[in-house]
């Protein structure tokens, strides 16, 4: 098996623009979190998000003609993916186009582009439901716009890769699952370099309102930056967010032949479903505890290995209990001496992109042997009794990190990070 290291990041959350916003935020517990202005919540009752300040796509380099042609989270993982190659230090020539690929995960790809469309299309002269003229005024960049594939396949046509293209959509274990994809990928010589990670810009009325209304989002809207608490016993459900994260992988020899700074190695990645209910989760966690011993067999370590956790940490009942109970099925007595936490409390929850950017948050605590904090935890819980880092960065050497992600549908994921000198250790 050929082996993967990651040679290049990028991330635009909402801490900002760039790797240094990113980690300054999370291991300086600075919550995101604000009112949503942008559209009518006056009868959501979750009014308050995470979003990205400032994004301007145009003045980030894209092209005013190309921006009419994207949602939003397309322009973030084209934005990303340019910054990511940069970081890489990879430049025109460095690779054969058929030998690179791009493959990014996102839950729900355009779907604010659709509604926007959507919107802009109804009439009221049929009663209040409106409908919809269809033609022929819908913009002939409708359907692109809000395809999944596009946040793929938009990156690939503006590096000029022409290897591997995918996005992967299994909702909010995406950025993780494209991540492990994307290793496999390279591991079976399909590709030398693969453009990977996560992004999702949920922010628009159809979303918001439909997480509402299953209870998963927080309601403490007068509190937007103390909202988020993951395994608190006060918590009451996830801030929505928008993000993006983009990684460059290359083949190992390939990386250190070009003398490429190694941020980390990807050690295993493993994936398996509960089969259970689309949006519960059982209270004995023995899904996700089956594949987080998986990714350590697969990696050949064992529990003992593990020195930090970054969990999927929702900020739900249900998933904080499971994802508990799941870490002591898989660790025994060890879990309790693992350093765990949940980023989500400082960036919020951006769906498909948020396991991505918690990769990214993996590997730079790897780089600086710094644990990152659980925001906002302040009420322990009886069914959440581990050590979640309260509130405060801890700085800890870290040879092996490990990255959760759980989604609807009853998906858990687990990607292994190995230090960029775990190899030689």
């Amino acid at each position: 098996m050929r082996r993967t290291v990651v040679t290049g990041c990028a991330a635009i959350t909402p801490a900002g623009a760039g790797l240094p916003a990113l980690w300054e935020a999370v291991t300086g517990c600075r919550p995101a979190g604000d009112p949503i202005t942008a559209f009518d919540v006056s009868r959501n009752q979750s009014r308050i998000a995470a979003t990205i300040p400032d994004f301007d796509p145009i003045a980030a380099g894209l092209d005013p003609a190309v921006v009419e042609r994207m949602d939003r989270a397309t322009q973030l993982a084209v934005v990303s993916a340019r910054a990511a190659i940069v970081d890489a230090g990879l430049g025109t020539g460095d690779l054969e186009p058929g030998r690179g690929g791009v493959l990014i995960g996102s839950a729900i790809g355009g779907v604010g582009f659709m509604e926007k469309e959507f919107r802009r299309l109804c009439r009221p002269e049929r009663g209040a439901r409106g409908y919809v003229n269809v033609a022929p005024e819908i913009d002939p960049a409708t359907y692109p716009g809000f395809l999944a594939l596009s946040v793929s396949s938009e990156v690939a046509r503006d590096l000029g890769f022409q290897g591997p293209v995918t996005t992967m959509a299994t909702g909010c274990t995406a950025g993780l699952d494209a991540i492990g994809a994307a290793s496999a990928l390279i591991a079976d010589g399909m590709a030398e370099v693969m453009i990977t990670g996560g992004v999702d810009s949920p922010l628009s009325p159809i979303v918001l309102t439909s997480f509402d209304n299953i209870k998963a989002l927080t309601r403490r809207n007068a509190e937007p930056r103390r909202a988020s608490r993951p395994f608190d016993r006060d918590r009451d459900g996830f801030l929505l967010a928008e993000g993006c994260a983009v990684l460059v992988l290359e083949e190992a020899g390939r990386a250190r032949r070009r003398g490429a700074r190694i941020y980390g190695e990807i050690l295993s990645f493993a994936s398996l479903s509960n089969a259970y209910h689309m949006t519960g989760l059982s209270a004995d966690g023995a899904a996700l505890a089956a594949t987080l011993e998986a990714a350590l067999r697969r990696a050949r370590l064992d529990p003992g290995q593990v020195d930090y956790i970054n969990a999927h940490g929702s900020s739900t009942q249900q998933n904080d209990r499971n994802e508990t109970a799941a870490f002591k099925r898989a660790f025994g007595p060890r879990a309790y001496g693992i350093p765990i936490s949940s980023t989500k409390s400082i960036v919020g929850h951006s769906l498909g992109a948020a396991s991505a950017i918690e990769t990214v948050v993996c590997l730079l605590a790897l780089r600086d042997g710094v644990v990152p904090p659980t925001a906002n935890y302040e009420t322990p819980c009886q069914d959440c009794d581990l050590d979640y880092v309260p509130n405060e960065a801890r700085e800890i050497p870290l040879r092996v990190v490990e990255c959760n992600a759980s989604g609807f549908s009853g998906i858990h994921s687990s990607l292994l990070l190995g230090h960029r000198d775990f190899a030689a250790s």
